[in-house]
């Protein structure tokens, strides 16, 4: 069997998913305290050195008890797509498994997670012609506008993108340009490079209470403001190579307190509508999680409310006991 090929019976491994700040890397350490596991992050931000407090990336300490992957593994000027995660996180699979561990997959960057879960569509290659044709027209009218734009014409595609994320806008651009076809067509008309996957088990924390978890990201970002995130994201401008449209500097929470470091915004409104920003990127991770297209087929999978003392307790111990691939 060729290692990673699309066809693949892959390691039994175990995947914990939820919105932000839903308690993703709290369960995994425990049962990390309970089971040899190895993590394999999957969080878009945390590959990148440099970001370490607004990504909530595991501290030092946690990542010298549990071996952790594909965490400070790009400079941020460098980009990471999903189907490098895809090859890579196949890749560490399979030599977790080969040490005699459980690959342990934990983080909310959903498009990872379709990635590895449900394989990558074959979309047009990239198109300097085209793209440099939608980069002078939003030159002229804002990617806002050519979020608008793309909201008549991709409505889906649309609904996930940030209206000034200029580099997932131009991309979905393109594409229509290019095929005539969305996002979302090419994804559900063509055949993809799918692993079978009916020995896993994934965990999806859900809140039941939306109050109990917008309270857990306020203390959350206080904390991290505590902690020096301004800071950091002074560092991030003073290299000079990071431009207001890189994507590290996109990024939730990087996004609005640059504005305050940039003299944009006052220290509070910048606190306030990165608050804001963070409960919409939670909204957006538990629509793909429910939509039913994400998760991968066979797989068992537990629903649950880690906030919730007396569910997360029943989740901690039945990740415990999922089965572990025979070495």
């Amino acid at each position: 069997m060729t290692r990673g090929t699309s066809r693949d019976v892959l390691p039994a491994g175990i995947a914990i998913l939820g919105p932000t700040g839903s308690g993703k890397s709290q369960l995994a350490m425990q049962v990390a305290a309970a089971r040899p596991v190895e993590i394999i992050s999957v969080d878009s931000a945390q590959v990148y050195r440099g970001l370490d407090i607004g990504t909530a990336k595991p501290s030092l300490a946690e990542r010298h008890a549990v071996p952790h992957h594909l965490i400070d593994i790009r400079e941020p000027e460098q980009v990471y797509s999903a189907g490098e995660f895809r090859a890579d996180c196949i890749a560490l699979l399979h030599d977790i498994t080969a040490r005699g561990r459980t690959p342990l997959l934990v983080g909310g960057t959903m498009l990872y997670y379709r990635a590895l879960f449900q394989g990558i569509a074959q979309l047009p290659a990239a198109d300097d012609a085209v793209r440099a044709k939608i980069d002078a027209r939003a030159a002229q009218q804002g990617w806002p506008a050519l979020h608008a734009e793309l909201a008549t014409q991709d409505p889906a595609s649309a609904a996930r993108i940030h209206p000034n994320d200029a580099q997932r806008i131009q991309r979905a651009l393109e594409v229509l340009s290019i095929s005539g076809r969305t996002l979302g067509e090419h994804w559900e008309g063509e055949s993809r490079d799918a692993a079978p996957f009916s020995n896993w088990t994934v965990c999806v924390l859900e809140p039941a209470d939306r109050a109990v978890l917008h309270r857990a990201l306020e203390l959350r970002l206080a904390a991290m403001i505590e902690a020096g995130f301004v800071q950091e994201i002074r560092n991030l401008l003073a290299r000079g190579t990071l431009d207001i449209d890189a994507p590290v500097m996109r990024l939730v929470g990087y996004r609005q307190l640059a504005d305050y470091c940039r003299g944009e915004k006052s220290l509070d409104a910048a606190i306030a509508c990165a608050l804001a920003a963070t409960r919409q990127l939670a909204k957006r991770q538990l629509t793909w999680l429910r939509s039913g297209k994400l998760l991968p087929y066979g797989a068992s999978v537990i629903r649950g409310d880690f906030l919730d003392s007396g569910q997360s307790q029943l989740m901690r111990q039945a990740l415990i006991e999922a089965p572990q691939t025979p070495c």
